[in-house]
């Protein structure tokens, strides 16, 4: 998400104005996304973590949804072919709240 409101602050520069669907989507990602520097932040920590079988795909939509605890990550992970030791999600969800 921090990398589309990028994307839609350099399209507002060159062109003034956003149409109706860009402004919507911008108000959303303003209000529900991070700042792309500490997205990235995260991003790092979350993968110098190391945890095995954790693609970049999951660590980015961990990041979109930012679960406050393991129950939620544990939803946020359920669609996923992938599976995390309880120990794993602890310190992603410790990483997230910090």
């Amino acid at each position: 998400m921090a990398e589309v409101a990028e994307k839609l602050e350099a399209t507002k520069k060159a062109k003034k104005e956003l149409n109706f669907r860009a402004t919507k989507v911008a108000e959303y990602v303003n209000e529900f996304g991070g700042k792309k520097k500490k997205v990235d932040e995260l991003y790092k920590k979350i993968e110098e973590l190391n945890i095995p079988r954790l693609k970049d795909k999951h660590i980015i939509k961990i990041i979109d949804i930012q679960p406050e605890n393991v129950e939620a990550l544990k939803a946020v992970m359920s669609g996923e072919d992938t599976t995390l030791k309880a120990e794993d999600m602890s310190k992603i969800v410790e990483l997230i709240k910090a």
